[in-house]
């Protein structure tokens, strides 16, 4: 398995078609997704400033997954934030999200924070267990209740 940066022009039909089906396994729907064209932007802002935060996740070259790693404020402390975990549908369950984890946490180190943050569907089960057994808990509930807030530590991680 390979990370490789995303190459946002050369891999827009990648990175939509992932991210999109990401708010299918979440919500059943992609109606939160908005625009193409929103999305490739916002990419493109913050994969200049986190290059190494944006990748896409390759096995023998084909692209089986992505990630979307940043930093931003929480409550005056710098945090880390997984925007995506994603993997295709036959990868899921392998144990490669622990790899996209690990590679998150190592990430995250290399941005100097301690904690970092995601939000997750209130109704997506399989990844609250699995992010639970990562070390991570729930904050509390957001956007009138349809995600829940979870946090990790970076010291507390593998």
């Amino acid at each position: 398995m390979e990370f490789k940066r995303m190459d946002v022009e050369k891999h827009t039909d990648i990175i939509i078609p992932f991210r999109r089906d990401s708010f299918y396994v979440s919500f059943g729907t992609d109606e939160g997704f908005g625009e193409d064209k929103d999305y490739i932007s916002w990419v493109q802002k913050h994969a200049v400033k986190y290059p190494d935060g944006f990748v896409l996740v390759l096995e023998n070259d084909k692209p089986i997954g992505q990630l979307e790693l940043t930093t931003k404020a929480y409550k005056d402390n710098k945090i880390g934030y997984v925007h995506l975990y994603y993997l295709i549908p036959e990868k899921r369950g392998s144990g490669l999200g622990v790899k996209l984890h690990q590679y998150a946490v190592q990430f995250f180190k290399k941005q100097s924070v301690d904690e970092y943050h995601l939000r997750v569907s209130k109704t997506n089960s399989s990844a609250r267990t699995f992010y639970q057994k990562l070390g991570m808990t729930e904050v509390g509930e957001e956007v009138n209740g349809k995600v829940i807030r979870m946090k990790g530590y970076v010291d507390k991680s593998f």
